[in-house]
C-alpha cells in the first residue's frame, strides 16, 4: 500500500479512483501504473481519463496498485450507442511566431507531397526482387545526378514490396488492388512505376483501368512477362521518371494541404498523459489551420466508442463510426476472439491494465476536434478535419493504411520504442524523457517533460510543430535517417 503523499502522481481527472505513478513507489509498483486514490468495492466500474476503464474483481484499499490482478474489462460484444447532441469545433490555442506556410511539392491535380521520390510498385509479390533491382538501379542514378547537381531535390527510390496481389479472391483482391492504387496516387510520389508480372489475379490492365485520374507522365506500366528483357525495360521506364520528377522543387503551400496520420505503438502508462495528448493539440492547430487528420487503429477504440461518437459532425458520420465500431466487434466474434484482449504484453508492463484503460490513451492523440468522416479500408481522404480510418492497431498496416489515406507525414507516439516506419515519413515521439535517452535513432522528439509541468506546455506544443513542419519542408525523420520503410496490407478470406 502506497501513501499518495509519498509518491508523485497525477490525477488525471477529478472523477477517477485512481492516479499515475509518476515514479517507482517504494512498495515497487513501477512508474506509469496505477494506485487507488479511494477505496472500490468488487464489481464497481473505475474509471481514469473520467470514463470507466473496467470494473474491479475484488476490494481495493486507498493507495492499492490497480492492476490486471484486480481489474478486468468490462467491454461487450454489442456496442451501446448513446443519445448524439450537436458538439460544436473546440477553441484552439493560437501559437504566435509559428510558419503560416510549408514548402511541398505541387503536383499537377493539385495534391502536395512533402516529398519527391520514386515508387515501385508490384502488383504481385513474385515480382518483389524485380522491384527491389530496380529501386537499386534509380538510387545509383540519383548519386550521379547529386554528383552533377546537388541540388536535385528527388529524394529516392524505393520498392514497396508485399507478399500479395494473387491467389486472392473478392474483396480480399480488391482491397489489395485499392490499396497499391491509393499509394499509386500519393502526392510524395514524383513518379510511379507499377510492375506487374501477367499472370496474377491483380492483373495490370483491371489495376489501371480501375485507378482513378492519374497523370500518365509520372505513373508507368509495366509487365513483367511481356518483355524480354524487365529488367532493361524497367531502367528505360525509372529513367523517363526520374527525369520528369527532375523538374520539380518545393514551394510555399497553404496547411489546407497538409495532412498527418495519428498512430501509437508500444504504448505504457504515459502514453496517454504526454505524448497522445500532445498529438492532440498539434491535430487540432492543424485543423483549425485548414489541415486534416487521420485516425486509425479502430479496435484501440473499443472503450473509448461513447468518447469519439460524441465528437462526431453529424449524424451520418455517427452512423458510419457506430457502423464501423460494430463490424470490427463482430470481427472479433466471427473469430470466437474476445474483444478485450488487445492489450500486449508491452502495454501491460508499462501500466496499461484493460482494453479501455489502452484506447482512452489511444484516442486521445486525435484531440478534440470533430470526426467528419469515416473511411474505408484502403479508401482515400475525402473532407477536411479529422477522418477516421477503417484498419487494425498493428503497426505496420495502421501506418499503410494511413499513408494510402493521404497523409503525407505519420506522428507516431510510444512509451516502449519501436523503429518501424511507413512509407512516408514516420515521426517517433517518445512518452518519456528515459525513452528518448536509450533510443534516440528511434526518436524524433520526447513529450516526457510534460509530466513535470502539470499538463499542457504551449511551449512545448509549439516545439513539436515546428519540428513536424521541418519534416515536412525535407528534414529527414529518423525512420528515413535509418532507412526504416515498408508497406504492409491486411489479409482477409482464402488464399488459393
Amino acid at each position: 500500500m502506497v501513501s499518495l503523499d509519498q509518491v508523485d502522481h497525477c490525477l488525471i481527472h477529478d472523477d477517477d479512483q485512481v492516479v499515475v505513478l509518476l515514479q517507482d513507489s517504494p512498495g515497487g509498483i513501477p512508474a506509469g501504473h496505477k494506485i487507488a486514490r479511494s477505496d472500490i468495492r468488487p464489481g464497481q466500474p473505475i474509471r481514469k481519463y473520467g470514463e470507466p476503464i473496467g470494473v474491479a474483481t475484488r476490494p481495493i484499499r486507498s493507495g492499492q496498485w490497480v492492476h490486471t490482478h484486480n481489474l478486468i474489462s468490462g467491454l461487450s460484444e454489442r456496442l451501446d450507442v448513446p443519445d448524439l447532441q450537436t458538439v460544436h469545433a473546440p477553441e484552439i490555442r493560437s501559437f504566435p511566431g509559428l510558419p503560416q506556410t510549408f514548402n511541398g511539392f505541387v503536383r499537377n491535380n493539385g495534391q502536395v507531397g512533402v516529398r519527391n521520390e520514386i515508387w515501385v510498385i508490384p502488383t504481385v509479390g513474385c515480382v518483389n526482387q524485380t522491384a527491389n533491382l530496380l529501386a537499386e538501379y534509380g538510387r545509383s542514378c540519383l548519386n550521379h545526378i547529386r554528383q552533377e547537381s546537388p541540388d536535385s531535390q528527388i529524394d529516392t527510390v524505393t520498392a514497396w514490396t508485399h507478399p500479395w496481389g494473387c491467389s486472392q479472391l473478392g474483396d480480399d483482391l480488391n482491397q489489395t488492388r485499392q490499396l497499391l492504387q491509393s499509394l499509386t496516387l500519393h502526392p510524395n510520389a514524383g513518379g510511379v512505376l507499377v510492375l506487374g508480372l501477367g499472370c496474377e489475379n491483380n492483373q495490370l490492365d483491371e489495376f489501371r483501368d480501375t485507378l482513378p485520374p492519374y497523370d500518365p507522365q509520372r505513373v508507368r506500366f509495366l509487365q513483367a512477362q511481356d518483355v524480354s528483357d524487365e529488367l532493361a525495360a524497367g531502367r528505360d521506364l525509372i529513367d523517363q521518371l526520374i527525369r520528369t520528377a527532375s523538374e520539380d522543387r518545393r514551394e510555399a503551400c497553404s496547411f489546407e494541404h497538409l495532412t498527418i496520420g495519428l498512430k501509437c505503438g508500444g504504448s505504457d502508462g504515459f502514453s496517454g498523459l504526454t505524448a497522445n495528448p500532445l498529438l492532440g493539440r498539434v491535430s487540432e492547430w492543424l485543423i483549425s489551420q485548414g489541415g486534416s487528420a487521420l485516425l486509425t487503429e479502430v479496435p484501440e477504440m473499443f472503450g473509448a466508442d461513447q468518447v469519439l461518437l460524441a465528437r462526431t459532425a453529424d449524424h451520418e458520420v455517427a452512423k458510419a463510426l457506430a457502423g464501423l465500431l460494430q463490424s470490427y466487434r463482430d470481427e472479433y466474434t466471427r473469430h470466437g476472439q474476445p474483444v478485450d484482449k488487445n492489450p500486449s504484453p508491452g502495454n501491460q508492463a508499462g501500466g496499461l491494465s484493460t482494453l479501455e484503460d489502452k484506447s482512452l490513451g489511444c484516442t486521445q492523440k486525435a484531440g478534440r476536434s470533430l470526426i467528419t468522416d469515416v473511411l474505408p479500408y484502403a479508401g482515400r481522404r475525402r473532407r477536411q478535419g479529422l477522418s477516421v480510418v477503417a484498419g487494425p492497431g498493428n503497426d505496420a498496416i495502421a501506418c499503410t493504411a494511413l499513408a494510402a489515406a493521404g497523409a503525407q507525414i505519420i506522428l507516431f507516439t510510444t512509451g516502449r520504442g519501436t523503429p518501424l516506419g511507413g512509407p512516408v515519413p514516420t515521426m517517433k515521439i517518445a512518452s518519456t524523457d528515459q525513452l528518448a535517452q536509450l533510443k534516440p535513432h528511434w526518436i524524433d522528439f520526447s513529450a516526457g517533460s510534460i509530466l513535470g509541468r502539470n499538463g499542457a506546455d504551449p511551449e512545448m506544443d509549439a516545439a513539436m510543430i515546428r519540428q513536424m513542419i521541418d519534416v515536412t519542408n525535407g528534414r529527414k525523420a529518423k525512420n528515413e535517417q535509418n532507412g526504416y520503410r515498408e508497406i504492409s496490407l491486411l489479409k482477409q478470406g482464402v488464399i488459393l
